[in-house]
């Protein structure tokens, strides 16, 4: 085992935020995880897990111990009738296992391809695009409980699967000589954030499979090609061309993909808004409830390519804030969120919406 010290995390974070840790460690396999967690100096320091920093906001140096996620490994992990089971390790980068599942004959995360970051951040934010969400395709995954070290596993329904949301997006209140104890079923319906490190996750890939086609862009490029009924590889393709005109790549300029989540409103919300503003775009739910459609709450609020400091709105989609600064005199995380923060007021001062944040903020 290997505690790097003093590393720098600007390769390491989409957004190219010029940041340090104070101490790393490379996670390779569970026993490097249960070196670490058997350290006894190691053990007792805050930790923090890293997989592709896609989804995060460096807003300084990280003093806790950096476990930066790199296991590796993908492989057919069994089978029923109806479905392939799958697992990947969650230091794989996501878009090569979607695209690495449909070359072995396993569709069904087409839809979710070019989607940045780690398979082990998939269920945490419970990804998701053009009508498809990991939750969708999610059979169980494996992780180690950080203070106790033990190995668990959960199914579906004890991740808690939410709208960009899982079990490990919340903390799980302090009980009474619960510390250092082993994770409970009380503990795993609360949450577990802080808490677990993933190291594996299994997907559910149908071997009936269907192509989902509900988005209007899916829509269009069927119409554009006319195949009225298209492979998985070409879905995956139309996903991969759609994302590339709107999206920039996090390679050539810093972003965390889409900064806020799309709000549902009621019914009447819904009809208040858009008797103001017709053009509003808006999705029926299936609990009655409509999604609205954060980008365009933004782009009519004008912040479309307009810039705070060296943190920007990209100019293709308004959903998306992006680094306008240089490797050398990058945009730091409190001029995003200061941006961030302009761009919520601007929202709810117009619509009377709150926008929430996707990535987390460190």
């Amino acid at each position: 085992m290997l505690v790097e010290k003093n590393v720098s995390l600007q390769g390491w974070n989409t957004f190219g935020i010029a940041a340090r840790a104070r101490m790393l460690v490379r996670i390779r396999s569970v026993a490097d995880l249960q070196q670490v967690l058997a350290h006894e100096a190691l053990r007792r320091q805050p930790m923090f897990v890293l997989g592709g920093g896609s989804n995060i906001v460096l807003t300084g140096d990280v003093r806790a111990l950096v476990l930066k996620v790199e296991i590796k490994g993908l492989r057919l992990a069994g089978e029923t009738d109806r479905a392939w089971i799958v697992e990947a390790g969650a230091g794989e980068v996501w878009h090569e296992v979607v695209a690495r599942t449909l070359a072995q004959g396993w569709p069904g995360l087409e839809n979710l391809a070019l989607i940045p970051g780690t398979v082990g951040a998939a269920p945490v934010q419970n990804i998701g695009a053009y009508g498809v969400e990991l939750q969708d395709r999610f059979h169980s995954l494996s992780a180690v409980d950080l203070v106790s070290g033990q190995p668990f596993e959960l199914d579906a329904a004890q991740c808690g699967f939410g709208y960009r949301d899982s079990v490990f997006k919340h903390r799980a209140p302090q009980l009474a000589g619960g510390e250092g104890k082993a994770l409970s079923g009380r503990v795993l319906g609360m949450g577990l954030a802080g808490r677990a490190l993933i190291t594996h996750v299994r997907f559910l890939l149908p071997k009936a499979w269907r192509p989902e086609l509900g988005y209007l862009e899916l829509e269009r490029k069927r119409s554009e090609t006319g195949i009225a009924h298209p492979t998985a590889q070409q879905v995956f393709e139309w996903v991969c061309a759609i994302r590339r005109a709107k999206l920039p790549d996090p390679a050539v300029v810093g972003n965390a993909g889409s900064f806020f989540k799309n709000p549902t409103v009621t019914p009447e919300q819904c009809r208040d808004i858009i008797a103001r503003d017709p053009k509003v775009v808006h999705y029926p739910m299936p609990d009655g409830r409509f999604k609205l459609a954060a980008g365009w709450l933004i782009d009519a609020c004008g912040w479309k390519g307009k810039t705070v400091g060296k943190a920007g709105v990209y100019d293709r989609q308004a959903l998306v804030l992006v680094n306008r600064g240089t490797p050398e005199d990058s945009v730091t995380g409190g001029e995003v969120m200061t941006l961030a923060r302009a761009i919520q007021t601007s929202v709810y001062e117009r619509f009377g919406i709150r926008l929430e944040p996707e990535p987390v903020v460190v």
